[in-house]
């Protein structure tokens, strides 16, 4: 039973019963429930915050496991990209040196490059920025790895030119050693064996007995083969290629045809004393880029330091030409 409440009326000088209408009581008992209300709010609002659902959960783990796979990713692309400078780096300052290159054009090794405005798109996504750092960096690694296949693909181009030039220029004597009688005629100023006068002789002379083999220096072309009275009597010259020639004059004989390709080493001709020749033996000359040049210089390959020391001195030492 609700307890009654009085008031003590002035007027009538005597207490009288509080009568309490319905909507006040209605209005109690809200103010009572509010603040419960209020705070089952707030407790059900942190609880809910604190506890998530167990799809929530399973979508954290698969967000963490993302963000732990993109770094490692953009790891392993850092470490791929700092490999490939290097290689950019050899590839400058050792391949296309040691070929006598041009540098790579840097336009072409930046070929491509865009703004960050590129990976806009990627800004609304969960570990945004992760995804675009690694979408960049993907990026580069395929540009620099077009760009350095196009090097490369130079750079084995140059090779295949270059061994071809290495069996082209010449490079051993045109008469083995073994067969010579004397003295090899060097290249210079020397006396001239017929007018005794001081003039250029421009190739080296092989004395050896008529019939001796003569060998082509180099792979190339026979360029011409031609007979005459007086001069260099019976010569051939061979067109090496990469701007070589050589010339092997007062043959007696011809085992070659003009066009016919000859690898080095390949028998050519046989030593005689046509022309301007006051005996048996093969004047030698090599021609590069048009210039007549010492020949003791090409004949690397087929001998010792202590033989080509030897072929230098006598070279040197011999003041008479013998045409």
């Amino acid at each position: 039973m609700a307890k009654q409440q009085f008031k003590y009326n002035p007027k009538t000088l005597s207490y009288e019963e509080v009568k309490v209408s319905f909507g006040r009581k209605v209005l109690r008992v809200v103010l009572w429930l509010a603040p419960n209300v209020l705070v089952a709010f707030l407790l059900a609002f942190i609880f809910t915050r604190q506890i998530d659902s167990p799809k929530d959960r399973d979508l954290k783990d698969q967000l963490a496991r993302q963000e732990r796979e993109l770094k490692r990713l953009n790891n392993d692309l850092d470490l791929s990209l700092e490999a490939l400078k290097e290689i950019q780096g050899r590839d400058e300052e050792m391949y296309r040196k040691a070929l006598h290159a041009k540098a790579f054009p840097e336009e072409l090794r930046t070929m491509g490059t865009g703004g960050s405005d590129r990976y806009a798109y990627l800004s609304d996504l969960p570990n945004s920025e992760l995804l675009s750092s690694t979408s960049r960096k993907l990026d580069e690694l395929e540009r620099t790895l077009y760009a350095q296949s196009l090097s490369f693909n130079e750079l084995a181009k140059l090779v295949r030119q270059k061994e071809q030039m290495v069996l082209c220029i010449p490079s051993i004597q045109p008469v083995r050693n073994s067969e010579l009688k004397r003295p090899i005629g060097g290249y210079g100023v020397r006396i001239d064996p017929i007018y005794r006068t001081r003039m250029m002789h421009s190739g080296l002379d092989f004395t050896a007995d008529r019939g001796t083999e003569v060998y082509v220096t180099g792979d190339g072309v026979v360029e011409t083969v031609e007979s005459k009275r007086w001069g260099y009597g019976k010569s051939i010259v061979v067109n090496h290629g990469f701007g070589y020639k050589t010339l092997y004059a007062h043959l007696s004989q011809f085992e070659v045809k003009e066009g016919q390709k000859v690898k080095r080493g390949e028998l050519i001709g046989l030593i005689g004393s046509t022309g301007k020749s006051t005996g048996p033996h093969l004047h030698y000359e090599v021609i590069k880029d048009g210039v007549k040049v010492n020949p003791i210089g090409y004949f690397h390959s087929d001998l010792t330091p202590e033989q080509y020391e030897q072929m230098l001195e006598m070279s040197e030492n011999s003041h008479e030409a013998m045409d």
